[in-house]
């Protein structure tokens, strides 16, 4: 059980993030409104479903037409660094109750893991604190994203906005990433590979088929230089 002085520390290392899901929740919540989502499905969405870029992801290729199988690998693909995040606090969780681990690693995300590896580095930090960071994060995510729909069902969305938007979060994710040699060869590859799909007319599958290149090609190129 958490004291309000946890509470409260928190509170405090989760605004930062809290603030920042206002910013780009509102816009998510614009766009799955422009799909012809509800208020309720995106409250189901956002809580049952945690990935910013994937529900950033889904309603831009659900405009852009990609076939379903599409969306569900690209999206697949985009979060399996969760499963990295959550296992690399395996080592905080020992002694902690089992449910109380599971629920902090199934609500990890990119910033909380950044503001509580931090806070573990500095000590005196607990997987509860932790997780209440997550949570809070989630909530300001879940809210801004109804609050987006709203909106959104008032206001209505160019679809050159939505389709910049689907850019923009790879670009995000992109900018995220360590810098590296085999960043940059992921990267190059990824878009050579959408590039050439697109222009052969494979507009459905291109964003898997690139990001598979650029996966591939970040591989080959490790272990390539590895072995020289």
């Amino acid at each position: 059980m958490l004291s309000q002085d946890h509470i409260r520390q928190s509170f405090s290392a989760a605004l930062p993030i809290m603030l920042g899901y206002v910013a780009i929740g509102l816009p998510c919540g614009i766009l799955c409104s422009s799909i012809g989502l509800d208020a309720v499905q995106v409250l189901l969405f956002s809580v049952l479903f945690y990935s910013g870029a994937g529900q950033f992801m889904i309603p831009n290729m659900w405009l852009a037409a990609s076939p379903i199988a599409s969306i569900i690998a690209s999206v697949s693909l985009v979060n399996t660094r969760q499963t990295l995040y959550a296992a690399s606090f395996a080592p905080r969780c020992e002694g902690v109750k089992k449910r109380l681990a599971f629920l902090f690693a199934a609500t990890v995300t990119d910033e909380s893991y950044g503001v509580n590896t931090a806070k573990f580095a500095q000590g005196d930090w607990s997987v509860g604190r932790a997780t209440a960071v997550n949570l809070m994060s989630q909530s300001s995510w879940t809210l801004s994203n109804i609050a987006g729909v709203l909106v959104g069902n008032a206001i209505g969305v160019p679809l050159a906005i939505a389709a910049f938007a689907m850019t923009s979060i790879f670009v995000c994710l992109l900018v995220s990433q360590k810098a590296s040699a085999a960043t940059f060869v992921a990267a190059g590859a990824a878009m050579l590979g959408v590039f050439t799909c697109k222009t052969v007319g494979l507009g459905g599958p291109a964003i898997l088929i690139g990001a598979l290149v650029g996966v591939m090609a970040a591989l080959l190129f490790t272990w390539a230089k590895e072995r020289g």
